[in-house]
């Protein structure tokens, strides 16, 4: 008994030097990695990780329920997809056709009202909010400066970043997109304490914006223009611009880098399958849901289709391998809103994990 407790003595002892270590070496972030992964058995972030976060609600107002078609559920999934949402451990598949639910499934103890991380689906959601913003007036249009807003910003190439450019992952940032290295900048954006301030002392504009990069700070930046402009934080702004009018059955949850600041918005907007959906409704209904004009029909028009890259335009990825049009929303777990137009289909898919990528979209996305 007394060996035991003398381990446990050291182990505390060790942790607590650790965790001053990282304090006082600016590292502090590392701790809640650690905590919200390691210490819980996982080996990174996860779609349950709201726990460990503080968050601010995205309240949800009238609820507009989903209509269920006749045929629900009546269909069988093939054995190919069945497959690969067994393999990538899903934990929600959601089809709408013609805005009505044609079939659901859930695994994993989740239900159509659990809520699960959206990961990156979020940034299509910030640049939703950056589009009701222009539509409000509070920002002058996709090609104003970013400097207008944070004028502070650094870079020898500050003065030529616009929104657009924010948006459409052209912009230009020392920022490594890295996610499997605890120090760098990936980790800090998503665990750290205050994310305007490692933006503006650590994030410069080094390259001339209009060549596709993939970066989150991009997002993280647009988001925080949002903000500024509007004078509301993220969440509140997204109650009122989209949750609410999108008819939102339950309050959904945004990341926070602290229990009164910004939230994460390149990231973890918390909500569930079916609420999911409404974005997806939206935009193959050209901004409109329930007969409401919410985006500009030109804003979804632009967004829905390629930029720089075949593949990416506003902040929603593109495929035409299918002989259709099709733009989505994407996570980095294999959260996915995909939306076909002309097909009047929506697809909701969550979960813990993708497969590699088979050219510049994920090989579980291609069998969906």
């Amino acid at each position: 008994m007394k060996t035991i407790l003398n381990i446990l003595k050291w182990l505390l002892i060790i942790v607590f030097v650790l965790a001053i270590g990282a304090k006082f070496t600016g590292n502090g972030y590392l701790l809640k990695g650690l905590w919200a992964s390691y210490l819980h058995g996982e080996k990174t972030a996860t779609i349950t990780d709201i726990r460990f976060f503080d968050s601010r609600e995205i309240k949800a107002g009238n609820h507009i329920p989903l209509l269920v078609a006749d045929s629900y559920n009546q269909e069988k999934l093939s054995t190919t997809l069945t497959r690969s949402l067994e393999e990538t451990r899903s934990v929600a598949f959601l089809v709408l056709h013609r805005d009505s639910i044609v079939y659901e499934q859930y695994w994993d103890g989740f239900s159509d009202s659990s809520l699960s991380n959206s990961f990156s689906m979020a940034k299509s959601i910030t640049t939703m909010l950056t589009q009701c913003a222009i539509q409000d007036g509070f920002i002058k249009s996709w090609d104003q400066k970013v400097t207008d807003f944070f004028p502070k910003m650094k870079g020898a190439y500050a003065a030529d970043l616009t929104l657009r450019h924010l948006s459409t992952m052209t912009a230009g940032l020392d920022y490594n997109e890295h996610y499997t290295n605890p120090f760098d900048i990936t980790a800090r954006t998503y665990y750290g304490s205050d994310v305007l301030a490692l933006l503006l002392n650590e994030v410069s504009v080094v390259s001339p914006p209009g060549r596709y990069e993939y970066q989150s700070g991009a997002t993280q930046w647009l988001g925080m223009v949002v903000v500024k402009a509007t004078g509301k934080s993220l969440a509140d702004y997204a109650s009122e611009k989209l949750w609410k009018p999108l008819g939102a059955k339950h309050t959904a949850r945004w990341h926070l880098d602290n229990e009164s600041g910004n939230e994460l918005a390149f990231c973890c907007f918390n909500t569930n399958a079916r609420d999911f959906a409404r974005f997806g409704m939206m935009m193959i209904n050209n901004g409109k849901f329930n007969g409401t004009q919410i985006l500009d029909s030109s804003f979804v028009a632009m967004a829905s289709q390629p930029f720089v890259e075949p593949y990416y335009g506003h902040s929603f990825w593109i495929d035409d391998s299918f002989g259709t049009q099709v733009f989505y929303q994407r996570g980095i777990l294999g959260q996915y809103i995909i939306n076909v137009p002309e097909k009047d289909l929506v697809i909701v898919r969550l979960g813990h994990a993708l497969k590699e990528n088979d050219g510049s979209h994920p090989k579980d996305f291609k069998v969906i």
